[in-house]
């Protein structure tokens, strides 16, 4: 049925109350903007074609922050919601049935929602609102029921008398018409203290004409928050996390604490994976089957393959580990950092832009920055790549079955040939043969007695 509904998304406000320079629509909760969200809801019940978002402010950002291929449509000067309706109709399909009017700011409305909204409205009426009841309305329309339990009028906030303000029951911007709606719209006039284009207006104005809106009651008021404060920001970011959570746990997924983990909405987890507490998983991470991230791991953008072990404290960003590796504690993996099958980082390990061959092993105290290492390859401690000539990065390549010492210092661009050894405390500046032994430092001297004539002296000065 998605062929028959169009959604129009209204995303072009500043959202002052926010105190903000960033438009309201692309602050972020759950990992994502609040836009895409709802796009992302949008698209349960309609192709990317039929979805149109009306921006204005900052409307080169929030064009370019929307991932999914929408249309756009720009209200250049806020005048109302009715207004912002109208500015979207070129860019409607006319043929569509069912018009979906969403906030750009509502990211909590669930998929379920949307399709009992268009459902009721299939069912033959002009028009359905999802409302809600909240103990504190304010802010938001008053929906005034009719004795037959529809919708009679909605009264904005800066209209409403005391005693419609006590009215518990507040329309969320959430709206399903027929095609009527169209006419109707053009017929708002702006009789209102802002000035401005109520849609809400569209209600009376249907029944006048005969037709019936029926409420949507959502007995879950949080699903219909609409976003005007950073404290809501907030309490938005903890429901969709902890909807993430939920989502993972029962998907096989063990989640020692899950009230204390951060996982963003596009991250896939698969089962028998365990996730401990305080740990954020951010962007598009995916994590395979069967691992173990440890407790305050911060992983953004990164791949994890089946059966990997990342203790505590890692944190990676744009990585690939290879199945069956073992990370950490206290290890950082850079953009393009890529630990292979079967690989060991240990402690205080960093990589960057480098390859690290399955089996191989830096277990301590190393930096490999913009290297390509070999399989079975065995990283000493203190081991450190310069990659860096002060204008320049350099590679360094280190090959199949090499032992690098404790303490070595590489110096780009070199090359370790397979198999070669390299003497701990050396600094390598040329390229090493397969198989040979690379010693790079001075010939070390010992002098007999000289510490105790030293001390001799230093006693005769004082």
């Amino acid at each position: 049925m998605k062929q028959d509904l169009s959604v129009i998304i209204l995303a072009a406000g500043q959202g002052t109350r926010m105190k903000s320079k960033k438009a309201k629509v692309l602050h972020e909760a759950g990992g994502e903007t609040l836009l895409n969200h709802v796009v992302q809801q949008a698209l349960t019940v309609t192709d990317p074609a039929r979805v149109v978002a009306v921006i204005g402010h900052q409307a080169d950002r929030v064009r370019e922050s929307v991932s999914a291929p929408i249309q756009f449509a720009l209200q250049a000067e806020q005048k109302g919601t009715g207004h912002a309706v109208l500015c979207a109709q070129p860019f409607v399909d006319p043929s569509s049935e069912l018009l979906m009017i969403l906030s750009g700011d509502g990211p909590l409305i669930l998929p379920a929602t949307l399709q009992a909204l268009a459902e009721s409205v299939r069912g033959g009426i002009q028009g359905a609102i999802a409302t809600t009841e909240v103990d504190d309305p304010t802010g938001y329309g008053r929906i005034i029921r009719n004795e037959q339990g529809g919708i009679a009028a909605i009264v904005e906030e800066k209209a409403a008398t005391p005693e419609i303000r006590r009215i518990r029951e507040i329309n969320a911007g959430v709206y399903c018409f027929r095609p009527v709606i169209w006419k109707l719209v053009e017929q708002i006039h702006p009789s209102n203290p802002a000035g401005e284009y109520y849609l809400t207006d569209v209600v009376e104005l249907m029944m006048h004409s005969g037709g019936q809106v029926t409420p949507l009651l959502v007995r879950d008021s949080t699903e219909l928050l609409g976003i005007n404060t950073m404290a809501e920001l907030a309490v938005a970011d903890g429901i969709l996390r902890q909807r993430k959570a939920m989502e993972l746990m029962l998907s096989g997924v063990t989640i020692e604490n899950p009230a204390s983990v951060t996982i963003d909405r596009a991250v896939t987890i698969d089962p028998d994976t365990v996730i401990e507490a305080n740990v954020q998983l951010r962007g598009d991470t995916r994590v395979g089957g069967g691992c173990r991230i440890g407790t305050g791991s911060v992983l953004r953008n990164c791949v994890v393959e089946d059966n990997v072990s990342i203790l505590p404290y890692v944190v990676a960003d744009q990585a690939h580990i290879g199945s069956n590796a073992n990370v950490g504690p206290f290890a950082r993996l850079r953009p393009k950092a890529h630990a292979c099958e079967g690989t060991h980082i240990g402690n205080f390990v960093e990589l960057k832009n480098t390859t690290l061959g399955a089996g191989s092993k830096a277990n301590h105290l190393a930096y490999l920055g913009d290297s390509d290492i070999g399989s079975g390859v065995n990283i000493g401690a203190g081991t450190i790549t310069c990659n860096y000539d002060g204008t320049k990065k350099h590679r360094t390549n280190i090959q199949k079955g090499v032992f690098v010492g404790s303490n070595s210092t590489l110096v780009a661009p070199v090359t370790i040939h397979q198999g070669a050894y390299i003497a701990a405390a050396s600094i390598i500046t040329q390229d090493v043969q397969p198989d040979a032994l690379a010693i790079g430092r001075a010939r070390q001297e010992n002098k007999p007695g000289w510490a105790k004539r030293r001390r001799e002296m230093d006693t005769v000065e004082k």
